[in-house]
């Protein structure tokens, strides 16, 4: 395989840690609420129902990372 000038095929990849992780999360949790009163406000129920999910799927993550781990 080639690479290109200057390219290490050994070169350390980035991750992401802890923090980074529960920043999306709550990133998540604060679109998922704006999407649940978006879509009561709006009669898109569909919205508020992913909206929902969103919101609980971020916040499940958030307890655990803060009570179980």
């Amino acid at each position: 395989m080639r690479y290109r000038i200057g390219e290490t095929p050994n070169a350390p990849v980035m991750s992401l840690d802890q923090g980074a992780f529960l920043l999306l999360a709550a990133l998540s949790l604060a679109i998922g609420i704006g999407f649940v009163f978006a879509g009561i406000r709006s009669r898109h129920y569909w919205m508020a129902i992913w909206g929902t999910g969103l919101a609980l799927c971020s916040l499940g993550y958030i307890i655990y990372v803060f009570v179980i781990l």
